[in-house]
């Protein structure tokens, strides 16, 4: 998060970091996507980027890494930091507006935000990105990805994946 004690290096930097895009969803960057934590320089030449993975074991954390690590040497950073924040854990709240019209744009169902902190509360519906219908059902808990499930519009029979909420 970008504030006022943040420098205009920091800032550009948190720019560059957080322009990237997802590797599973590059419809999406970490930014909009809600990963990038933090920016901090360290001294001349060196800079520690902070990273909440969507989930503890999430592997496109790595992908993530090497491609900001890449961003920010080709800035002129001599040495990159990127270091794993896992609490507070990552929730679909992080998840800006920009990414969930992205998402939606792109065939995915945004995740619903939550009106309040604690426990996701149960929806029973999901609107379909395509027909914007709420006529949908579940084919998979799981799709391409552990964070998505596979779904299908009863209206006009397209499949989608859902971005399940956490």
């Amino acid at each position: 998060m970008v504030t006022g004690a943040d420098t205009a290096l920091e800032a550009e930097l948190r720019r560059l970091a957080g322009s990237v895009p997802d590797p599973e969803l590059p419809v999406l960057t970490l930014e909009e996507l809600g990963v990038l934590r933090g920016v901090r320089i360290l001294g001349p030449g060196r800079v520690e980027v902070e990273l909440t993975p969507t989930y503890t074991g999430c592997p496109a954390i790595e992908a993530m890494t090497a491609d900001i690590e890449r961003v920010l040497h080709e800035y002129g950073m001599a040495e990159v930091s990127v270091v794993k924040v896992l609490s507070p854990a990552w929730s679909t709240d992080d998840i800006s507006a920009d990414g969930r019209r992205k998402l939606t744009e792109f065939g995915i169902a945004p995740p619903r935000p939550s009106a309040v902190h604690g426990p996701v509360p149960l929806t029973l519906t999901v609107r379909c990105p395509h027909c914007g219908s709420s006529e949908t059902e579940l084919l998979s808990r799981f799709s391409s990805t552990a964070c998505k499930a596979l779904r299908r519009c009863v209206a006009c029979r397209e499949p989608f994946d859902h971005f399940k909420e956490l």
